[in-house]
């Protein structure tokens, strides 16, 4: 299943989740490191979507995310890092 992401950015921190009825189903945080790099800090997925693909697409919007932007990533979250290493097609982000 696609899920529809929204994004949620201020100026040091952001995110990129899926929401359902006013509540956040899935959510990954970052935070910026100046103007090149962003920092993926935590990725929480509810029970509702554990197990149907919604952080792995998390993941894929935040690479789509900074490649749009020019920039990098890097996954602090033990979750984006295992996700970004099982895809070596998305190495050039981080």
């Amino acid at each position: 299943m696609d899920y529809n992401i929204l994004e949620k950015e201020s100026e040091t921190k952001g995110s990129f989740y899926i929401e359902e009825n006013g509540d956040i189903l899935a959510e990954m945080t970052y935070s910026k490191a100046g103007e090149e790099r962003i920092i993926i800090d935590h990725t929480e997925v509810s029970e509702k979507l554990r197990g149907k693909g919604a952080g792995v697409q998390l993941v894929e919007y935040a690479v789509d995310f900074v490649r749009k932007k020019g920039i990098k990533l890097l996954p602090l979250c033990p979750f984006a890092k295992a996700t970004l290493l099982r895809h070596p097609e998305w190495k050039d982000v981080w």
